[in-house]
């Protein structure tokens, strides 16, 4: 005899079944000829129905069906390795490129000499600044390389709660029009993003809204007179040092950071402390929100720029021992 939980789980596999079978791409084409799926067919229509994915053309549901498949294969043998410290799974990238994932890292390196300050070493254990109302909701940059944007405006965020009690949400999109040392949705850096901030006060999310996810950039539209989130200095993190990176967090507040995003241990990251497989080959800006210890293991808290269904509810950890992604790489964190 069924339970009724069992009941009802054949009710929902019938029901997908059932959408597969009729799912048809624009020209009226069945994509499944006859009514025995298979497990792939099955798995990508589950995905589908999930996050609400349409394709235009068979040939085009075909291509995403075969980009789900392969990142499904890498991420059923990436938790099948019991030495990884961190778990996979699939997104609403899951259909998606590595080609077209990269076009996300928008941060551009460049040689600079640090102006980093040796900070005194800090002995708490645990610091987290969404507890301390100095963090935002997770924002999504969407399909435009401004990773480097939303890391900026996290930052200074975090700086003015700190300094003035109240949290405000900062405008990314007067940076991505605006900041001209950048390329808006074709990258930047967040140190040239703050030098525009010292001129150019941020304006709040509310009054310049983003507009930019699908990849075009509007003209900029800044009124000075709005402005309202400062930056009067900005300071580098020792490079490779995990102990000045937690002094910085527990003093300062969060820090832009700069990884290496391009690799699946990144991309499909669900739960864990990463601490190997995504690299140091810097391209993607985000932000250190705290930092602490996860079944033994030391991470930095990182807010991602891709959303509140991305990764654990937006964050991803990286282990500090190791540098997960480069993140001591490049880092440095605004004045208010």
């Amino acid at each position: 005899m069924h339970t009724k939980a069992a009941v009802a789980g054949l009710g929902a596999a019938a029901a997908l079944t059932g959408a597969a079978l009729m799912y048809k791409a624009p020209s009226g084409v069945k994509l499944f000829a006859d009514d025995t799926l298979s497990g792939e067919d099955y798995r990508f229509m589950a995905y589908v129905s999930e996050y609400g994915k349409s394709y235009g053309t068979v040939a085009e549901f075909m291509f995403r069906k075969g980009q789900f498949v392969a990142r499904h294969n890498e991420i059923e043998a990436f938790n099948a390795d019991a030495n990884n410290t961190h778990t996979v799974g699939h997104n609403i990238f899951s259909d998606k490129t590595y080609a077209e994932m990269k076009k996300l890292n928008g941060y551009k390196a460049v040689a600079k000499e640090s102006n980093a300050v040796i900070l005194e070493e800090t002995n708490e254990a645990s610091v987290d600044w969404r507890t301390k109302n100095a963090v935002t909701p997770v924002k999504n940059q969407a399909q435009c390389g401004s990773c480097w944007a939303f890391s900026t405006t996290g930052a200074v965020e975090g700086a003015d709660a700190i300094k003035t009690g109240s949290l405000k949400s900062f405008s990314e999109q007067q940076l991505v029009s605006c900041s001209k040392q950048n390329s808006g949705c074709n990258g930047g850096l967040m140190d040239y993003a703050f030098q525009y901030i010292k001129s150019a006060p941020l304006e709040l999310e509310a009054n310049y809204p983003y507009t930019s996810g699908a990849g075009r950039v509007s003209s900029c539209t800044y009124n000075k007179s709005k402005g309202v989130g400062t930056v009067s200095a900005f300071t580098d993190v020792q490079v490779g040092s995990a102990s000045q990176m937690k002094a910085a967090l527990s003093s300062k507040g969060p820090v832009s950071i700069a990884i290496e995003a391009d690799q699946m241990a990144f991309q499909s990251y669900t739960s864990g402390v990463i601490t190997s497989g995504c690299g140091q080959n810097l391209d993607h800006g985000v932000l250190a929100v705290g930092y602490g210890t996860l079944d033994g293991q030391e991470f930095v808290l990182v807010k991602n720029s891709w959303g509140p269904s991305w990764g654990d509810s937006g964050y991803v950890r990286l282990g500090l021992a190791t540098n997960s992604c480069g993140f001591l790489n490049a880092a440095s964190y605004p004045s208010a």
